[in-house]
């Protein structure tokens, strides 16, 4: 039980006090700092077996502090400053910055600090990643589609240009904000996406990291120097997909597919939510992959039933997304729509001709399209073949059952 309330606690407090004691201690000092923070993470891991304390949250504050004082005295040039912090008018300073709004303001600024030019696009996603959503090197690997050694050597370049550059702990200046901001949101974007879908061997959905991604969104939208259409649409978008989480899989954590998906246990608020968000973005002149996205979700929102499903409408967004920021997985999605519209050869061409290789761990997504393309026109031996190297191209324990049973089902339908 502890170990789950750490986890927790990790997910939802590591990337707020890694930005406090950044603020406090700077940036120089980071890695310091989130070797402070994970050594009170495991701390707490060892300590709490025996029993909670009766404010976790207050108890990591206080440790994570003291360890961080403890780590800067090994380093000399330091001592006299860490002194004073640790017993004069600077400690009553460190305690003030964990009051709510400082914390808000300190992990709006690592956002932007993280995604500095002065790092690569590249370096800029994972050290993000890191630092503010808690995210192990493991998990940004597989939402970035990558190996782990590399996010390592990654986010070792991050923080060395960091030191290198003297970048400072604040906000981008005016004629920044743009440019800044549509990498904060692809950030923002892949953290909800590693939520909603997760590449998790165990589990299929992490609602922490849905979560993590609206609450930093929701962050924000709070300031209106930071208010976009792009922005809003994504929020839309989180808003929309999060909507239908609880019917992502049953009582006995299974996946439902969507064309079985209880329809009533669909989130209304935050459908709502999302709706209010969409028109706002109208209210600005931006465009993003974010509105199609939000477009797309829309549609499957609206839909009463599965067949009721507007596929046109679909493939016309996703059209408009491929032309605004082509990728595999768009072209994958297209014929997958093509295939709810039984535009057969369509789907044969953009199979035969995708690039398999750019869906790094989601290749199986290719191979479960293939299958059912091959069960729609009826050649079940190929189906089940294709679904067959699918499942081996699965790690992710819910999916591979799901696939399980579409296969057994495709079995007894070739039997009869």
């Amino acid at each position: 039980m502890e170990h789950k309330i750490v986890d927790h606690l990790f997910r939802h407090h590591y990337g707020k006090m890694v930005a406090i004691l950044t603020r406090f201690f700077g940036l120089s000092h980071i890695e310091t700092i989130e070797d402070a923070v994970q050594d009170t993470f495991v701390k707490a891991t060892l300590k709490w077996r025996k029993q909670l304390p009766d404010n976790p949250e207050a108890w990591l504050t206080k440790v994570a502090k003291n360890r961080t004082i403890d780590l800067l005295r090994s380093i000399k040039a330091e001592k006299q400053r860490v002194d004073k912090i640790a017993n004069g008018a600077s400690a009553i300073q460190l305690n003030e910055l964990f009051l709510e709004h400082e914390i808000e303001d300190s992990q709006l600024r690592m956002i932007f600090v993280a995604c500095h030019p002065s790092l690569k696009p590249k370096e800029q996603i994972a050290f993000a990643l890191k630092t503010i959503s808690g995210f192990s090197t493991k998990e940004i690997a597989a939402a970035l589609l990558t190996k782990e050694d590399t996010i390592t050597k990654r986010l070792n370049r991050a923080k060395k240009a960091i030191v290198k550059n003297n970048i400072q702990f604040d906000f981008p200046s005016p004629n920044e904000v743009q440019d800044r901001l549509a990498r904060v949101m692809e950030v923002v974007y892949l953290t909800f996406n590693e939520g909603f879908h997760s590449t998790n061997k165990e589990n299929l959905i992490r609602e922490d990291l849905c979560g993590e991604a609206i609450r930093l969104c929701k962050l924000l939208l709070k300031k209106e120097k930071f208010r976009s259409g792009s922005l809003y649409a994504l929020f839309a978008l989180q808003c929309f997909h999060a909507s239908r989480l609880e019917s992502k899989t049953n009582d006995a954590n299974e996946i439902v597919d969507i064309r079985e998906q209880d329809r009533k246990k669909w989130f209304f608020p935050l459908i709502q939510m999302g709706n209010s968000a969409m028109n706002k973005a109208m209210d600005y002149e931006d465009v993003s992959i974010y509105h199609y996205e939000a477009a797309i979700a829309a549609e499957h929102i609206k839909a009463k039933t599965f067949v009721e499903t507007n596929w046109e409408k679909i493939l016309k967004w996703y059209t408009e997304l491929q032309k605004l920021q082509p990728s595999t997985f768009n072209l994958l999605n297209m014929a997958i729509v093509n295939l709810q519209l039984s535009n057969f050869e369509v789907v044969k061409d953009i199979l035969e001709t995708l690039p398999i290789e750019d869906l790094e761990q989601r290749a199986y997504l290719f191979y479960g399209c293939y299958a059912e393309y091959y069960a729609k026109r009826g050649d079940f031996v190929l189906a089940i073949s294709y679904l067959e190297t699918a499942i081996s191209k699965t790690s992710n324990r819910l999916e591979i059952s799901y696939l399980i049973k579409k296969k057994l089902q495709l079995e007894l339908q070739a039997s009869k």
